[in-house]
This record gives C-alpha cells, sequence and structure tokens, in this order.
C-alpha cells in the first residue's frame, strides 16, 4: 500500500486487516481488526480522521475524506460498494452504501441501514436504525427487511472471509500465457464460481 504521514500523523493498520496495495493512506487514518481496503481505494486523512471499525470493508476505488476536524466513521461491518464516496459522515454498524453512492458531510446514517447505489445523500442528513435510501437527493424508501438485512450481512461476511484469504495467499504474479490443464476454481461464499 501506499502510506504517508502528514503533519507527523501516521496512518494505523491493525495486522488482521488487509489493504491493498494499490490503495492509498494518507495521515489520521485507523483501521482496525479484520478490515478489508480495495484496490485503488483512497483514505485521505490529511485534514480530518478516518476510522473503519473492526470487520468493515471498503472496496475498489473508493474514496474517504473530510473537512478540518471532521470524522468519517465506517461502523463495525460497515459494507462499502465500489466507486463510493464518503464525505466527513458517519456510517452506521451493519450498514451497507452501494456502489457509486456518495454521502456528504454530517450526514449519519442509522445502523442496518442501506444505501442504494448511486444514491446522493446531502449534508447533516440523518436517518434512524434500518432505513432504506434511494434516490438523488436520497430519500428515505421504507425499512430494509429482515431478507435484506440478511443479504447484506453474508456480503459483509464473504469479504470479512476475503480479508483472510488475501492474508493468506494473495500474491503478486505474472499472468500465464495459456490457460493450464485442470484450472482450479475458487469455491467461497454464495457466487463460487463453478466447472
Amino acid at each position: 500500500m501506499a502510506c504517508y504521514k502528514i503533519d507527523g500523523v501516521t496512518p494505523v493498520v491493525h495486522s488482521s486487516a488487509y489493504v491493498h496495495p494499490t490503495a492509498v493512506l494518507i495521515g489520521d487514518v485507523i483501521i482496525k481488526q479484520g478490515c478489508y481496503v480495495g484496490p485503488g481505494a483512497c483514505l485521505r486523512g490529511d485534514f480530518g480522521r478516518i476510522t473503519m471499525e473492526q470487520e468493515s470493508n471498503l472496496q475498489d476505488n473508493c474514496v474517504v475524506h473530510g473537512f478540518a476536524g471532521s470524522h468519517t466513521i465506517i461502523g463495525k461491518h460497515g459494507h462499502i460498494g465500489h466507486g463510493a464516496i464518503l464525505h466527513g459522515c458517519i456510517i452506521g454498524e451493519d450498514t451497507l452504501v452501494g456502489m457509486n453512492a456518495v454521502v456528504m458531510d454530517q450526514a449519519n446514517i442509522g445502523p442496518e441501514s442501506i444505501v442504494a447505489a448511486a444514491a446522493f445523500v446531502k449534508s447533516h442528513f440523518s436517518c434512524e436504525a434500518r432505513s432504506l435510501l434511494m434516490g438523488s437527493p436520497a430519500k428515505l424508501t421504507r425499512q430494509v427487511s429482515d431478507e435484506e438485512l440478511k443479504w447484506k450481512q453474508t456480503g459483509t461476511q464473504e469479504y470479512i472471509t476475503l480479508t483472510s484469504r488475501c492474508l493468506d495467499s494473495m500474491v503478486e504474479c505474472n499472468p500465464l500465457a495459456e490457460l493450464e490443464e485442470n484450472r482450479p476454481t475458487l469455491k467461497t461464499g454464495d457466487h463460487a464460481l463453478k466447472k
């Protein structure tokens, strides 16, 4: 990973977390136990603090930042989809922020909520637990169902497992020139590839 100290403040990454080598961490960034940070993610703690609580994940090409004095928090088991932007906000425990969604300054997303893909959550927006937010600007559509929450939790568990898989087996390599005979398949989670 590209890791940078600024004004004497160095990012902190727990030994059980996985941060992809192409991710960028700057300054006041705290990544706790079992977290996953994907390729191309950028966590810029050069103005405010950024904290990823236990077993949260931040996927490919996400950007996390905030104004001076802010504290951007991704709660425990937070699940931040590809390309999402978080700026000076609080994402509650066990909440999903969908792909390419934007959550702005001082927004507070309640626990077990879902922010739909491509939603835009305005500054100072606040919602209760289990809120389903959709649209631009995002609005409360309804409460998250038990089935939707279980679906979210299953996806988050896959990323918790992925953290261990990356720590145990991901290594940089050169591609093969040809498909090898008896090529192994990935057999993880509900989305396993089949022969």
